[in-house]
């Protein structure tokens, strides 16, 4: 999977460190510190697959659930204009471990959507004391293969 620190709404990796947003909060919306401003001169796929992926770096607790909407804005603080382009459902607390990961496909055409800033807003479900997340755009995800003791992988 190829990372690019360009792509980056929330969080940072310096390194082999990866260091998450705080979007924790109660009841309320959490947006990216960063955004991806889609009319400097760069290709993020358009025309490919793109996908929002999202990993916990500190576990979730407090609230019931958090939803992850990739979204796209006319104004830089993704206030204005907001259109959500992928999202990965509510996701229990249960479930947002430290080192769980999500991912979530985007709208194909995204250039077209006219909105000039994408960027993520966390929606916490209840009262969600603690929760920081890492999450980019790219054009895989990491699909993380376990297999049974026992067996031999060629």
């Amino acid at each position: 999977m190829i990372v690019d620190s360009l792509l980056a709404l929330s969080g940072s990796i310096t390194g082999n460190t990866v260091t998450g947003q705080n979007v924790f909060a109660t009841s309320a919306d959490v947006t990216s510190a960063n955004t991806i401003d889609l009319l400097q001169n760069r290709d993020i796929g358009e025309g490919q697959e793109l996908y929002g992926r999202v990993e916990v770096t500190t576990a979730f607790a407090g609230g019931t659930s958090a939803e992850f909407q990739f979204i796209v804005a006319d104004d830089a603080a993704l206030t204005t204009n907001v259109s959500v382009i992928g999202s990965t459902g509510a996701i229990p607390v249960a479930s947002l471990v430290a080192g769980s990961r999500f991912a979530c496909k985007l709208a194909p055409r995204l250039g077209s959507l006219s909105q000039r800033y994408l960027g993520l807003q966390a929606v916490n479900g209840g009262a969600n004391t603690a929760g920081a997340v890492y999450a980019d755009v790219g054009l895989e995800i990491s699909d993380n293969k376990v297999y049974p003791s026992g067996f031999s992988v060629l």
